[in-house]
């Protein structure tokens, strides 16, 4: 047993300033290297007993920064007290107390506890000066980084990202002293941008380093480069008459591109425009990293806006000049692409995908289209769509995998099947459905509507899911491999978003069906549940409660999504209202003197009587009426008519508990009463579990 007292007095508060300065960090790489870095250092200085007001982190291409303000000066001295052994234990035993708390038998106490005589070490702890405490456990930080790759160079052994050439660490002006090893020890130095301003410079302080970095064309925030780079962008397609095609992903990687990031557009051939747009956005963009330009009508425009770490005499004119040859080549591999598989017809591609394995259990990509084609042809007849082009789209839609285009740009598959499809003269309902099948692709997709498509789709996803549980390879926590979660919340919004009434089970053993080793085996259940489940998180999203989703859910045999949705939309208005909150009451009340009674044994069956009293009476007649309308309001699937039928049994629940004992003493009457209180909760059911309902 020990425990602790600080003596707690008023600390001075210091600044750190620590960077890391090496060669270039992957912009991948930064975001997740400037969070470690301050997780990793706060995490000691806490550890360590030393509080701060603020830690920032800061990184560029070239730098990884970190400053931490309100720093404590030195650690609170701390006086620990520690239980050793009973004063009479054996001398070894006592000898080891001694040196483990590094105290003499002198500065022992000898206490009388309820157990005995025991000795007590009251050790006293120093406060160390911070300045020590990090140069203790900086350099450990360092060496262990968790970068996701990290290498040696020569003879260095040093694991870092990228050669580290410097440290800077100071603590009020005055240098954190460690050494690294590898020739590395940290100083006051540092130096600005690799070409512009290469000569290294002394710091004192946060304030100084900024200002001294601003001098030396180095943009330290990332936000302020990520404002520089958007705001420049945009005014300069302004100036041509055009409009920055906007990208988030992209603009965050040139962030980390530059340190002094200076933005400036080139132009390229108009004979590239002839390619399909989507494909020279894809190689300036993956090759190149620069963003493309429209016209007022969304068109690609012939130009391109890059970020130049560089500023020069000539305003950029030679960097253009040579991003402009390079990105030329680059299209030019893109148009010969385009070129080559314009020569051949979607349908002479199938042969290759049956070179090209899906799945080691779930066989090659060509048997995935043939169980495509039957699916989707299945699902176009149960939807209306027509069914020949479904057939036809579900065939092609996995052609492009081997094009050349597709074997350059992978996020292209599907679009530049519809591209190929048109050219070689489908119909427009087959070539959208090509570059629809993968749609939605997440919760911000947009979901395809036109028949054919969402067939396709459809298919496409049940499949995956089908197979994929039927080799027990389903999502464990949080991994999902085969993004079976995203293929089923696609499902589901591509049946809501369309109103379409279909049954999940149905939907699943058609599927099923197409595999010949009997595949689905016991998966089936399995699946259902994992579409509740995909479900549930879909409408919570949306707000709804999670206690009305359940009560819906549990409803035996329902499984056609428009249905359940309707179903959640009654309930959730009916609760709404004080009314429905007191029918709930109601509901409960009665179900929880039936769940006492069969918890003992008791039996409840048989039909109930209007009984002798004029409640009893009153609630028969009243569940007879509302368990014929309610009945005939779910077969019209007329929820809200339904829950309004429900509403109008509160009055005689009310009365009935008012004025009737349930547990009479007349085994009859009891039996009677408790008959109709298993109508109360019988009736309700039929619309949504209300036991599950909280409240």
């Amino acid at each position: 047993m020990t425990s602790s007292n600080e003596v707690i007095g008023q600390m001075k508060k210091s600044e750190l300033l620590l960077e890391l300065f090496s060669e270039e960090i992957p912009a991948r790489m930064q975001a997740k290297a400037a969070a470690d870095l301050k997780r990793l250092v706060t995490g000691k200085l806490t550890e360590a007993g030393l509080k701060f007001v603020q830690a920032t982190a800061y990184v560029t291409t070239r730098r990884l920064c970190l400053h931490v303000e309100g720093l404590d000066a030195e650690q609170p001295d701390i006086s620990e007290e520690r239980r050793g052994p009973r004063a009479d234990a054996p001398e070894k035993a006592i000898e080891g107390f001694l040196r483990g708390a590094g105290v003499t038998r002198k500065q022992v106490e000898i206490r009388e506890e309820k157990k005995g005589t025991f000795l007590y070490a009251i050790i006293e702890k120093k406060g160390h000066k911070t300045a020590e405490v990090l140069a203790k456990f900086l350099p450990d930080v360092i060496r262990t980084f968790p970068w996701p790759k990290s290498q040696r160079w020569g003879d260095k052994s040093l694991r870092w990202v990228r050669p580290l050439h410097s440290i800077l660490c100071l603590m009020d002006s005055e240098v954190v002293s460690f050494d690294l090893g590898d020739g590395l020890s940290s100083g006051n130095n540092s130096q600005g941008h690799r070409f512009l301003a290469p000569a290294r410079f002394e710091v004192v302080s946060f304030a100084d380093y900024q200002e001294k970095l601003s001098a030396a064309f180095v943009v330290l925030e990332s936000a302020a480069r990520k404002e520089l780079i958007q705001a420049d962008a945009i005014k300069l397609a302004e100036d041509a008459g055009l409009k920055l095609l906007q990208d988030e992903g992209l603009l965050n990687e040139v962030v980390g591109l530059a340190e002094y990031p200076v933005v400036l557009m080139g132009e390229f051939d108009e004979a590239f425009l002839d390619v399909p747009q989507e494909a020279l956005t894809s190689a300036m963009k993956s090759h190149q990293k620069y963003f493309s330009v429209v016209d007022a009508n969304g068109k690609l425009a012939n130009k391109f806006i890059f970020v130049s770490n560089m500023k020069t005499q000539d305003n950029g004119a030679k960097i253009i000049d040579g991003n402009e040859r390079v990105l030329r080549a680059r299209l030019a591999d893109t148009k010969f692409f385009w070129d080559q598989d314009l020569k051949h017809r979607l349908e002479d591609s199938l042969p290759k995908l049956n070179d090209i394995i899906f799945h080691a259990k779930l066989g090659t990509v060509g048997q995935r289209v043939e169980r495509l084609v039957a699916l989707s042809g299945h699902i176009a007849g149960l939807i209306g769509a027509d069914v020949e082009q479904a057939k036809r789209a579900a065939q092609l839609c996995k052609a492009d995998l081997v094009s050349g285009m597709v074997g350059e740009f992978a996020d292209l598959q599907g679009l530049m099947g519809k591209y190929y499809a048109v050219a070689q003269g489908e119909s427009v309902e087959v070539s959208n459905a090509i570059a629809d099948h993968y749609s939605p692709k997440g919760p911000g997709d947009k979901c395809p509507s036109d028949l054919v498509s969402v067939a396709v789709a459809m298919a496409e996803k049940l499949d995956s899911l089908v197979g994929f549980f039927g080799i027990d390879e389903k999502p464990t926590g949080s991994k999902d491999p085969f993004a079976l979660r995203r293929a089923a919340l696609g499902i589901i919004r591509l049946i809501v978003e369309n109103g379409l009434r279909l049954g999940l089970v149905d939907l699943c053993g058609s599927s099923a069906s197409q595999y010949t080793n009997g595949l689905l085996s016991d998966a089936g259940r399995a699946i259902g549940d994992f579409f509740a489940e995909r479900l549930k998180v879909h409408l919570k999203e949306q707000g709804v409660r999670h206690d009305l989703i359940t009560a819906v859910f549990s409803l035996s045999g329902e499984d056609d999504l428009v249905r359940l949705l309707a179903r959640v939309a009654a309930l959730q208005n009916f609760l709404s209202d004080e009314e429905g909150a007191n029918l709930l009451t109601g509901y409960k009340r009665a179900t929880n003197i039936l769940k006492a009674e069969e918890k003992k044994g008791t039996k409840i069956s048989g039909e109930a009587t209007a009984g002798t009293l004029t409640e009893e009476q009153n609630l028969f007649e009243q569940l007879g009426k509302v368990s014929i309308a309610t009945d005939d309001a779910v077969q019209r699937e007329e929820f809200e008519e339904a829950m309004s039928a429900l509403a109008t049994l509160r009055p005689s629940i009310d009365a009935f508990f008012d004025k009737v004992t349930v547990n009479s003493e007349n085994e009859d009457e009891r039996h009677n009463r408790l008959r109709l209180l298993a109508q109360i909760r019988s009736t309700m059911n039929r619309v949504a579990d209300f036991s599950k309902i909280e409240g």
